[in-house]
C-alpha cells in the first residue's frame, strides 16, 4: 500500500524514531539561509566592517536561539507552545537601514528604537489577540495560502543560485535543485517512519554531497571563525533615542503581529491545535520580547519563520520539542562561529530543491482551509480570495509598484503577506460583517490527546 507523506506524530509526542536532534538539525538548515540575509543585508548597506558583519550575525542567531525557545518552550504569560521557529523579519530591514544610514542616527539609534517597540509590543499584545475573531477560514485560508505562494519566489530564486549570484540559472545551480527535489520526494514516497521525517535533512545533505563532487561547496573563512565569541550586550554603544525612529520600528513590530498571526494560525491548523485568544497573545507577546533583545544584544525583530510551517506541513512531524532543540542550536551557531560557518556553506542551489516542495505544501493547506469555505451561499467570498491573492502577488510580480509612495509605507506595502491579511480582514468585515467573522469554530478537529 503506497504512501505519500508520512503520518503526522501528536503535537507534543517524542518522534516516532531516531534521536531528535537530526530532526532540529533539518530545521535550522531550512531557515539559516533567510535568518541570516537581514544582518548581511543591513551591515552592507552600512558598510560596516568584516568584524561587525560577523558580530551582527552570530547576535541575531543568538537571539532568534531565545526566541525560538521561548516561543516553542513556553514561559509564562511568553510562547504559543507550538513547533515553531523565529528568525528576523524582513520587514524591518528598510526602516533600520534608513536610521542606521542616517548620519545624525547611527546603529544606537537602531537598537534604542528596538528597545521601545519591544516594550510596547509586550504591553501590546493583548490587544491584538482580541482581533481573533477576524480570521474565520476565508481569511486564514486566503493567508496561509499566499505565505506558501510568496515563499515560492524564494525557492525559485535559491535553486537558480540566488539572486545577485553570478552564474544565477546556470544548469548546474538548476541541477542541484533538481537532484535535492527529486530525493526528497522519493524519500518520503517510499521512506518508512524517522527515515521519512527527515526526507528534507536527507535530501539536502545528498545534495550537499553532489555539490561539494561539482566544487559548489565554498568553506573560505572556516580556518579564521573563532571557536567561541560571546555576544556581548550593547556592542555598538549604548542605545539612544528619537522619536520618529522608535515610532517607525513600532508600526514595523505591528506589521510583524498582523504577518504572526496569520503564520501562527496557518501552523495551528497544520498541527491540529486551533490557536485561541490566550495562546495567540502568548505568541505575539514573544515577538515583542524578541524585539526588545534586539535592543539589549544588536539583532533584529524576530517572526514566526515561513519556511518552518512549510517543513512542518511536509514532514508531518509536530512535536513542539524539535523546535526547542533546533533553537538550543541556533544559540550555538550564534556563539561558536566556526559552526555557523559550516552551516552557510550549504550552496542556495541544494536549499531551493527542498524548498519548491516546502513552499508548494503550504499553498495546498491554504487551499485545503478554503475547502472548508462556503462559496455557493456567499459568492462574495470568492471576490475576498481573488482581491487577497491579488494583493499579494503585487509586489512579487512587480517588486518596484510602490516605491513611489512614501518610504514611511514601505514595510507593509513590500509585504505581500501583510497586504493581503489586511485587505481579507476588511473585505471579510464589509461583505460578512463582523457576525460573520467568527474564529471560534476549529479549522479542523481536535487531536486525540496524547
Amino acid at each position: 500500500m503506497s504512501r505519500a507523506l508520512p503520518s503526522p506524530s501528536p503535537i507534543d509526542a517524542v518522534p516516532p524514531a531516531g534521536p531528535l536532534w537530526l530532526l532540529a538539525v533539518q530545521h535550522v538548515l531550512v531557515m539559516y539561509a533567510g535568518a541570516v540575509a537581514v544582518p548581511l543585508i543591513v551591515a552592507g548597506a552600512l558598510h560596516l566592517s568584516r568584524e561587525d558583519t560577523a558580530f551582527l550575525v552570530s547576535a541575531d542567531l543568538f537571539c532568534c536561539g531565545l526566541a525560538t525557545l521561548v516561543q516553542s518552550l513556553g514561559l509564562g504569560g511568553f510562547g504559543i507552545r507550538l513547533p515553531v521557529v523565529m528568525a528576523a523579519t524582513f520587514a524591518s530591514v528598510g526602516p533600520m537601514i534608513a536610521i542606521g544610514g542616517n548620519p545624525a542616527l547611527g546603529l544606537p539609534y537602531v537598537f534604542g528604537a528596538n528597545l521601545v517597540a519591544g516594550v510596547v509590543g509586550i504591553l501590546a499584545a493583548p490587544l491584538i489577540g482580541r482581533l481573533l475573531r477576524l480570521f474565520p477560514p476565508v481569511v486564514t485560508g486566503t493567508v496561509i495560502t499566499v505565505i506558501g505562494l510568496t515563499l515560492v519566489g524564494v525557492a525559485v530564486n535559491w535553486a537558480a543560485g540566488g539572486v545577485g549570484a553570478a552564474d544565477y540559472g546556470a544548469p548546474i545551480n538548476l541541477g542541484l535543485a533538481a537532484v535535492v527535489l527529486l530525493g526528497v520526494l522519493a524519500l518520503l514516497r517510499h521512506g518508512r517512519g524517522f527515515i521519512a521525517n527527515i526526507g528534507v535533512l536527507l535530501g539536502l545533505a545528498g545534495g550537499m554531497v553532489v555539490a561539494a563532487l561539482a566544487g559548489r561547496v565554498d568553506v573560505s573563512g572556516l580556518r579564521e571563525a573563532a571557536w567561541l565569541a560571546p555576544v556581548v550586550p550593547f556592542h555598538f554603544g549604548t542605545p539612544k533615542f528619537e522619536l520618529w525612529s522608535c515610532v517607525t520600528m513600532c508600526v514595523v513590530l505591528f506589521i510583524v503581529f498582523v504577518e504572526s498571526t496569520g503564520m501562527f494560525l496557518a501552523l495551528g491548523d497544520i498541527v491540529q491545535r486551533p490557536v485561541d485568544r490566550p495562546a495567540l497573545v502568548r505568541g505575539l507577546r514573544v515577538d515583542g520580547l524578541a524585539t526588545l533583545l534586539g535592543g539589549v544584544f544588536n539583532a533584529f525583530p524576530d517572526t514566526s519563520y515561513s519556511q518552518n510551517i512549510g517543513l512542518v506541513a511536509l514532514t508531518g512531524v509536530r512535536s513542539r520539542w524539535v523546535c526547542v532543540l533546533a533553537g538550543a542550536i541556533l544559540i550555538v551557531l550564534g556563539l561558536v562561529p566556526k559552526l555557523a560557518v559550516l552551516v552557510a556553506s550549504v550552496p542556495p542551489a541544494v536549499l531551493g530543491g527542498a524548498g519548491l516542495v516546502m513552499f508548494g505544501m503550504v499553498t495546498a493547506n491554504g487551499i485545503r482551509v478554503l475547502g472548508l469555505v462556503d462559496f455557493q451561499g456567499r459568492r462574495h467570498n470568492l471576490l475576498i480570495v481573488a482581491v487577497g491573492v491579488g494583493l499579494a502577488m503585487a509586489p512579487v510580480a512587480a517588486p518596484a509598484v510602490f516605491d513611489q509612495l512614501p518610504k514611511a509605507l514601505a514595510p507593509l506595502l513590500h509585504s505581500g503577506i501583510a497586504l493581503a491579511t489586511l485587505a481579507c480582514v476588511a473585505l471579510n468585515l464589509w461583505f460578512n460583517g463582523l457576525g460573520g467573522a467568527r474564529s471560534s469554530e476549529p479549522l479542523s478537529p481536535e487531536p486525540p490527546h496524547a
